[in-house]
């Protein structure tokens, strides 16, 4: 098991999950975050840090598509360490559905 940044994050981004994270798996695209399923150690610390309520276990029913999307983006952004600052409009995108076509495949400033 692991756990996956799905949907609710893109263009939200609040990076709360970043820094209780204890082994450093969380990698920042331009408007979304994305979690190393390879280095993720299931200790689930960072679910009830994220305010969009966006990181879930990939043993959920229906993730496959976001293990995919978390797998393939962390091995080409950068590492996130800290918490950076997050979009200005992250609240008003905070609860949108069909966010998918925005997710953006540029890489994020890393730290």
């Amino acid at each position: 098991m692991t756990y996956v940044v799905t949907e609710n994050c893109i263009k939200c981004k609040f990076m709360d999950c970043v820094e209780v994270c204890p082994v450093d798996c969380f990698y920042e695209g331009e408007n979304f975050l994305v979690i190393s399923p390879d280095e993720c150690i299931d200790c689930g610390v960072c679910e009830p840090e994220c305010p969009a309520e966006a990181i879930v276990p990939d043993t959920d029913d229906g993730l496959d598509q976001w293990l995919e999307i978390n797998k393939k983006y962390a091995e080409i952004w950068p590492n996130i360490v800290q918490i950076g600052e997050p979009p200005e409009d992250g609240e008003e995108w905070k609860d949108r559905e069909g966010k998918l076509k925005l997710l953006s495949e540029n890489p994020g400033k890393g730290s």
